[in-house]
């Protein structure tokens, strides 16, 4: 017992220690964006007269509303395409048996420890020939490319974990090998795989490299993209950059907390699971 609640408020201290290191920038940028245009605020002191205008010059500015839209089409694409592509993969790599399931697991392993800075060239030599460069379509391509070895790999964690019994009484019943996948296991990974939507979500809102290496139009990049090059031509102007990076951000802040209880749901789940083995 003692072992535990030491681990408790470790624990505990760990994550404060995170939401403190986590929302003090945040705050940072909200309070630097209230001070006047043009000025260079000392850190994190709140003005005399907080210029709330400067949010709305810097959605003008910006083109917020267009950079929104187009952040959101690129995840509404790349988040569930990328989930469809994964579920199949990780239930046949973690509850079925084959010839050479452990290989191509490896490859998929490979894929989260090869550097993205290492493959960025050819990935732009290959959009390029498939006609897709500045296209929102070989962004979306590329992103589902470059996240799938993480999300078939953390499905695969949990396809290994379901009971066999469950298919073998499916089986029984009449049930092919699809409809045991898509009846009975499919709806039983409905946490891992909205907790993982929530992390691809905010994966694809925030990749910045590639955003920029693939589409030369600001205006159909995501929010990350989008804000290097808001940033370009308002760097001087620190409180309005702050202000643009608020209103860029926000969206994906609000969702996040909105379905944080699918992350936290999941890992109540898992928790005891390891705990058993």
């Amino acid at each position: 017992m003692r072992t535990g609640r030491r681990e408790r408020v470790a624990g505990r201290a760990v994550l404060a220690a995170l939401v403190v290191v986590t929302l003090v920038p945040l705050a940072e940028l909200f309070v630097t964006a209230l001070h006047p245009s043009g000025t260079y605020p000392p850190g994190l002191t709140w003005p005399d007269e907080p210029q709330w205008s400067n949010f709305a010059t810097a959605f003008r500015s910006a083109r917020v509303a267009r950079l929104l839209g187009s952040s959101a089409l690129v995840a509404l694409a790349a988040v569930p395409l990328t989930l469809a592509l994964a579920a199949p993969a990780g239930y046949a790599l973690g509850h079925l048996r084959f010839p050479g399931d452990r290989a191509v697991s490896g490859l998929f392993a490979a894929g989260l420890v090869l550097p993205l800075e290492a493959v960025v060239t050819p990935l732009y030599r290959q959009v390029r020939d498939l006609g897709l460069l500045g296209t929102r379509s070989g962004l979306v391509a590329v992103l589902v490319a470059v996240h799938l070895p993480v999300a078939v790999l953390w499905l695969r964690a949990h396809f290994a974990g379901a009971p066999p019994e469950l298919s073998d009484s499916a089986r029984l019943d009449g049930a092919g090998p699809w409809q045991v996948f898509r009846l009975v296991h499919l709806p039983l990974a409905r946490p891992a795989t909205s907790a993982l939507a929530v992390l691809l979500l905010v994966w694809t809102w925030n990749h910045f490299l590639l955003s920029v290496v693939l589409v030369d139009d600001p205006e159909r990049r995501t929010a990350a993209g989008a804000l290097g090059a808001f940033q370009g031509r308002w760097g001087t102007d620190v409180p309005l950059l702050c202000a643009g990076s608020l209103l860029l951000v926000a969206p994906l802040l609000v969702v996040v907390a909105l379905l944080h209880r699918r992350v936290a749901g999941f890992a109540a789940i898992v928790r005891p699971t390891a705990r058993s083995r």
